[in-house]
Parts: structure tokens; sequence; C-alpha cells
């Protein structure tokens, strides 16, 4: 495998009654001529637990690179805790379920809190996320928190929230392992420079562990989480191509446009990067 493999996000492969279906994600990253793939293990809106795969082993014992994205609802920053515990529940059923695979980290959004609650509340609440965890035994591989491109009450848009973040993550027993996703078109959305935002993260976070390479349909600071194929958004070529640089860390394309848009936008990565 590459140093810094270049992996896409496919769909999950498998029918209803959980049969692989046209060779499942491997067969896809074969197609596009990609390192690794990104994957979720259930319906992204859903909270049901996932169940085992088929391709378990192929996936566990094969040289692609494998990711595994947590469900898109899932917050454990919440205050309200119909959200906030089932969100627990559920990240640690991805993680044992990410782990059978061999996935390298489990990505995992920051989450919000709503616009009357006191962020420091939803801060304390990852700490308190590791901190449950790890009287289960902590989590079985490193989660990646993601940054995000909306909201104002967000944990992870800005950077000076992200610092919050792992400052109250790093207090809690069982975090040492704890990453960080970088997304181009979040961090472009959400009001970051692309030109200095990987020395700010990394000045934070000690460290990048994967990066979502994604243009942004829409203006810097929208707020707005539409990724775009390379060249058709508002990011430019050389600071998209910049950011990968200078992180030095594997890289899952999420864009749009199946086969071909993927396939020409892994190719552009390879060319550029």
């Amino acid at each position: 495998m590459a140093k810094h493999p270049i992996g896409v996000h496919v769909g999950p492969g498998l029918t209803g009654d959980n049969e692989l279906e046209d060779g499942g994600p491997l067969a896809r990253a074969a197609e596009m001529d990609a390192d690794g793939v990104q994957i979720f293990l259930t319906d992204p809106q859903s909270y049901k637990a996932p169940k085992p795969r088929p391709d378990a082993a192929d996936l566990l014992d094969g040289d692609v690179m494998v990711i595994v994205h947590a469900p898109y609802m899932l917050n454990v920053a919440s205050t309200n805790n119909r959200i906030r515990v089932p969100g627990r529940k559920l990240l640690a059923q991805h993680a044992q379920a990410a782990a059978a695979v061999g996935a390298r980290g489990l990505v995992v959004h920051g989450g919000h809190v709503v616009a009357e609650d006191d962020p420091a509340v939803g801060v304390d609440n990852w700490r308190k996320t590791f901190a449950y965890q790890a009287k289960a035994g902590g989590f079985p591989l490193p989660l990646f928190i993601e940054n995000t491109a909306g909201g104002g009450n967000a944990m992870a848009r800005q950077t000076d929230r992200i610092a919050r973040v792992f400052e109250a993550v790093q207090q809690a027993e069982g975090a040492e392992d704890v990453g960080f996703c970088l997304d181009t078109c979040h961090a472009h959305a959400g009001g970051n420079d692309l030109g200095t935002v990987v020395d700010e993260v990394r000045a934070i976070t000690g460290r990048i562990d994967l990066v979502h390479a994604n243009d942004s349909r829409d203006e810097f600071d929208s707020g707005a989480d539409r990724h775009t194929n390379f060249g058709s958004g508002h990011i430019a070529g050389e600071a998209l191509a910049g950011v990968i640089r200078a992180a030095g860390a594997p890289v899952v394309c999420e864009t749009p446009g199946g086969l071909e848009g993927q396939s020409a936008d892994i190719a552009w990565l390879r060319s550029h990067v």
C-alpha cells in the first residue's frame, strides 16, 4: 500500500439481506484504481447497530486501506439525553464493527449543541464520552474527530472550538489515541483559511490522521456542507493540493459522480499530489 493512500467513499455494497452486492467496496476501489475505501456500516441516518459483514475477512486481511464513517446523526455533544446517550452506545457499536473489518479509524463528526445551550457543555460531553467508554475497556481503534462546515454551536467548525474539544478529550482516560480528520470542503465552508488550517489543526491536535479531499459547491464561510468534484467548486486546485501535501496523511475522496466522477478526482489527486 502507498505510504499516503488515496481512497474513495463508496456505498456499503450490500443487499437488503446483508449479502455482498457486485463485489462490494473492494470491487469499487479496484474499478477506480483507489488505494482504499471508506464506508458506512449502516444507513447513516439510522440508529441500528451494524451487522457482521460477509466480506469482513477480505477487508481485514486485504492490502486496501479501510476507513469507517460513523452515522451522520450521531451527536455525543448534545445536551439532550435522548440523543447523547443512544449516540454513545451507537458509537461504541460502530467502533467494534469497524475494528472487525480492519479499519484504520472511525470518523465521527464533532456534533453540536442547540442555540440556547452553552457550548462548553457540549465540549465536556465529548470528554464524558471517552470517560464512559474507558469503563468498558475503551475504543478498539482510533476515533478521528472530523471538522464540520456549519452551525454556530458546532463543536468542530472553527479551530478555536476544535481546540476546546481536544483539550477536554485529552483529560479523559482512553483518549490517548483520539485522532483528527480534516475535511477540505468543511474547512472552506466553515470559514477556515486552507493556507493555514493544517498548521493550526496540527498545533491543536498534534496530528492529522486523514484528509477528506472535496471541493466545495459553496463559497468561503457559507456554512454549507455540499461537496463537489475538483475544479467545479470554489476551492482553487492548488489550495486543495496544498492541504493534502501539508497534512501528509491518507486521503479519502468523498466527491459525487459515481465511477466516472470519482475516478477522475482520484486521477487528479495523483497527478497533483
